[in-house]
């Protein structure tokens, strides 16, 4: 603000691991309402730290694979034993649409979508039926005015833990039913690490990035399959595709779930 003049709204929410998504989904909303013309938004965190370390390890939330870190981020892959911290930043940069078009603005996608829910279940532990999160992903293409049918890509959360992985899954095929089978699916946290409240900014930004380039994201490490993880998940390698349309989830510790949805540009 102090640099570069901005006098808009200035807060930051703070939801946990769905920190980043409700920043831009509240910016997005702002913008919508009309209060701002244009918003900076994201996340940031550097939890690698004694404390930070210690505390998600009392939890038993992390892997143990220390012999082999790099491949210590596994979602989705039978052997997956918990998430690997990461560190990081992500930043997005919205404007209402006249008005980045009368800058000549190069607009990279559009945010059309943003749902948001409460799992009401447990302070850590997600709902075995990702019904918290189905609520999240229903309410965004709701927003979105979009059909199921419409999205080619979702960037899941993806933590690589035993139980969020097949609870995300099975939200993801109650609310997309036999369409969850034939878009692609990717957790970027098996590159970067789990970014807490950077997460959802970052994985927003490859969820832009996929629809920019129609190009998705690949989630490394997968070597064992689990019959309960049983989509697309673009395993190892990025997959060239068409994407018009992706949502990008971040879930937080307290039941937090937010969703939002991109749209490929058009004028």
């Amino acid at each position: 603000s102090i640099e570069y003049g901005f006098r808009g709204p200035n807060y930051c929410v703070v939801s946990a691991c769905a920190t980043g998504n409700n920043n831009i989904g509240d910016a997005f909303m702002l913008i919508q309402r009309g209060l701002a013309d244009a918003a900076v938004c994201g996340g940031a965190e550097s939890s690698v730290t004694e404390m930070g370390i210690g505390g998600f390890n009392a939890m038993k939330a992390l892997s143990t694979r220390n012999d082999d870190p790099a491949a210590a981020s596994r979602p989705f892959d039978a052997t997956r034993d918990g998430f690997v911290m990461g560190e990081g930043a992500g930043a997005l940069y919205l404007e209402e649409l006249e008005y980045a078009k009368a800058r000549g603005a190069k607009i990279h996608a559009e945010v059309v979508g943003i749902g948001m829910s409460a799992d009401a279940h447990h302070i850590t532990a997600p709902a075995p039926d990702g019904r918290g999160a189905s609520v999240a992903m229903r309410s965004s293409l709701r927003d979105a005015g979009l059909e199921i049918e419409d999205v080619d890509y979702l960037n899941m959360h993806g933590t690589s833990t035993p139980l969020g992985d097949i609870a995300e899954t099975n939200a993801i095929k109650t609310v997309f039913g036999d369409h969850a089978y034939k878009m692609n699916l990717s957790s970027t946290k098996s590159m970067t690490g789990h970014l807490l409240g950077a997460a959802g900014a970052v994985e927003a930004i490859a969820t832009i990035l996929a629809i920019k380039n129609d190009r998705v994201p690949p989630t490394i490490n997968f070597e064992h399959p689990d019959p309960a993880c049983d989509l697309n998940y673009t395993f190892n390698e990025p997959q060239d595709r068409e994407v018009n349309v992706g949502v990008s989830n971040a879930f937080g510790f307290g039941g937090h779930n937010t969703s939002l949805v991109f749209k490929k540009f058009s004028d």
